[in-house]
């Protein structure tokens, strides 16, 4: 299939050429929409990425700590209480929707390392297609500012 930038137009522009101005109105709008969609799913998988790599940074870290050690303890983003670390191999986990699983020190960072790949795996997959989506779009605004153009009365 010819890209649009080797020269000839792509079949993806042949396609739109063929289309009303209401049609390709609608499918930009279309594709703006899912471009919005796809934007918000991204910034959801970068923001679970972090909080992933965040907990992955405090488990590295609690677990050089020795047991008995004193520590305050994070009850809200602004409240701590103090705290004495138990047993630093134990900790748990949360799963999503209110389940917390009990893991060893070593399966926490795994579960988090884990899905931290598949989050970025994910992401990667996220961008092509907003790209793709984003390339539809543009195209399909190029092209109908071309019909609106060609429609316009010549002054």
């Amino acid at each position: 299939m010819a890209s649009s930038r080797s020269g000839g137009p792509s079949m993806r522009a042949l396609e739109l050429e063929k289309m009303s101005v209401e049609q390709l109105k609608a499918v930009k709008e279309q594709a703006d929409l899912e471009v919005n969609l796809l934007q918000d799913s991204l910034n959801n998988v970068r923001t679970a990425t972090s909080r992933l790599e965040l907990a992955s940074s405090a488990l590295q870290d609690l677990s050089l700590r020795p047991q008995g050690k004193k520590m305050l303890v994070p009850l809200t983003a602004s409240l701590y209480v103090p705290g004495r670390l138990d047993d630093a191999d134990k900790v748990l986990v949360d799963v999503g929707t209110g389940y917390f699983i009990e893991k060893t020190m070593a399966e926490g960072k795994d579960y988090c390392e884990r899905k931290i790949n598949l989050l970025r795996s994910n992401f990667d997959q996220l961008v092509e297609v907003a790209s793709k989506k984003k390339s539809v779009a543009d195209e399909a605004g190029v092209i109908l500012q071309a019909k609106l153009k060609q429609l316009a009365p010549s002054t």
